[in-house]
């Protein structure tokens, strides 16, 4: 780990040499990409170089316990050498984790998908419930969510409902919410006073930039159509709605929450842009899933994750045994907690992994 750390602090300050050399000052597509390299090394070398410096104090405080000191003052060298000596074994365990392998898609926008399952209208209530606490998280972060595509029911709830949230770093905090939510409670369609259980999916998509995939323009069809609203009456009388096809997938976007063309087709590439990019990484996690021991999230949304009790007001992630009494908290956003854990979780896993 030492020997990896040191080439990284070479790399950081060759990288700051360079970026302030004019001729490269001069190529600014070249500086941006140095000065993007030197800010993501950065937080590891500063750790590396506090690491340092904690082992020449504690190399210091040890030379002087050698020696003949007064009681006080070798008090005094043993206390700080207990700290030091604690604040070492941190700073290691904070730099294992930074020298994992990073996802590179974690400072990308999120796409999320979200679709009614099992429960009928009381799902599709549901679904709206999970954009809400999604769009408020999102609100609380500091990031900004943008409709892509609904699909509503006549009691006002979301057969599906698809949105980008953007903000740096929202996959890297969302990418473990892809699963089966389940909610228990009375439906407000329930007369008996009877707890329903119900269900819709989530998908996390990180988005796909131009560079990410390559879509042929020859391999897509593009269909215009009018709006519709709940029930599937017609919102406008002008062909805005955009529907595209990508022929060797299959997969089918539609996009009709604008009310410009434009601005449909632009959404619905971005969304089949994100999807050909998950489903390739899809196919690249299958090759490897026989290598791949337990997961924090395996990318299965077929996997029931996480449960919403609305009696006992209790919420239970079932990947990690996490249950909490804080369900209209999270609900309204609240999920700092969840996903931090979430996060730990998977990071311990990995270290376990390369241990």
């Amino acid at each position: 780990m030492l020997d990896k750390l040191a080439s990284l602090e070479t790399k950081y300050e060759e990288l700051e040499n360079q970026i302030g050399d004019p001729e490269i000052i001069a190529d600014n597509s070249r500086w941006q990409q140095l000065v993007k390299g030197h800010a993501e090394l950065a937080e590891v070398v500063g750790r590396y170089r506090e690491y340092k410096k904690t082992l020449e104090g504690i190399n210091e405080a040890r030379e002087m316990l050698e020696g003949r000191l007064e009681a006080d003052f070798q008090e005094m060298v043993e206390t700080e050498l207990g700290d030091l000596e604690g604040k070492k074994e941190s700073l290691e365990n904070k730099l294992k984790l930074l020298l994992l392998p990073r996802d590179p898609n974690d400072e990308k926008n999120v796409l999320v998908e979200i679709r009614a399952g099992t429960g009928g209208e009381e799902a599709a209530l549901f679904a709206a419930d999970l954009f809400r606490m999604y769009t408020r998280f999102a609100e609380r972060q500091g990031w900004k969510s943008d409709i892509m595509n609904t699909s509503f029911t006549d009691l006002g709830g979301f057969k599906e409902v698809i949105f980008m949230i953007e903000g740096k770093g929202a996959f890297s905090r969302l990418k473990f919410e892809s699963g089966v939510h389940r909610v228990q409670r009375v439906p407000s369609t329930e007369s008996g006073g009877r707890i329903h259980t119900s269900a819709s999916t989530v998908a996390v998509l990180p988005e796909a930039e131009e560079v990410d995939v390559d879509i042929n323009p020859n391999e897509i069809r593009i269909d215009l159509f009018c709006s519709t609203g709940p029930g599937g009456q017609s919102v406008n009388t002008t062909q805005s709605a955009v529907r595209i096809t990508h022929i060797p997938t299959g997969i089918v976007v539609s996009c009709q929450d604008e009310k410009s063309q434009h601005k449909n087709k632009d959404k619905a590439m971005r969304v089949l842009r994100a999807r050909l990019l998950d489903r390739a990484e899809q196919e690249q996690r299958d090759k490897i899933a026989s290598n791949r021991k337990s997961q924090v999230g395996s990318g299965d949304r077929s996997e029931r994750i996480r449960t919403y009790n609305f009696p006992q007001n209790r919420v239970t992630d079932h990947r990690i045994g996490l249950t909490t009494h804080r369900l209209q908290e999270i609900l309204l956003g609240d999920l700092d907690d969840i996903i931090e854990t979430l996060v730990t979780t998977d990071q311990a896993e990995k270290l376990r992994q390369v241990d």
